[in-house]
């Protein structure tokens, strides 16, 4: 498949990344720091994100690595607001949208290398202009904003049983 040792690494600690978001998004309906697939996913994405700095198919800073630096700025602003900001019950409606954003923009990459190199001899897509690629974030999209609804409205729940809240 073309990887270097840390292309392999990197693709190992991203699966499980993207595994710890999926476990914590079937549990909690978000990816919560205070559980462990949430410290999971917070620690094996910075992981990932760093070492793809490190990481160019066509040579150079690239548009990957701009990516890369987003998702650390989003999940590490998250993990502010979690270890920060617990008495603000406005701050985990920005908490859960970072984590959720930054596993969306993690897909994108996700998506583009997976369907491009897999199954081996045989990828599912030429490249990334391939129809298949869109159609998967397109979707993937879709479910991102549907999420995003859930989650807020879910948090929005949880601020309002809040003792001393009166709604908001």
């Amino acid at each position: 498949m073309g990887l270097s040792n840390l292309g392999i690494f990197h693709t190992a600690v991203g699966i499980a990344a993207v595994i710890a978001a999926l476990v914590a998004f079937v549990r909690y309906g978000k990816i919560n720091l205070s559980q462990l697939y949430g410290k999971i996913y917070f620690y094996c994405t910075l992981v990932t994100s760093f070492t793809a700095l490190g990481i160019s198919k066509h040579g150079g800073f690239n548009p990957g690595h701009v990516l890369s630096l987003l998702i650390i700025i989003l999940i590490t602003a998250a993990y502010f607001l979690h270890s920060r900001k617990q008495g603000n019950i406005r701050a985990r409606y920005f908490e859960n949208f970072f984590l959720s954003f930054s596993f969306f923009l993690s897909m994108l990459p996700t998506v583009n290398e997976t369907f491009t190199r897999i199954p081996v001899g045989h990828p599912l897509a030429k490249d990334i202009s391939d129809p298949v690629i869109g159609r998967t974030l397109l979707a993937i999209l879709v479910l991102f904003v549907i999420g995003s609804v859930y989650q807020f409205r879910k948090q929005r729940g949880v601020n309002r049983g809040l003792p001393g809240n009166n709604g908001g």
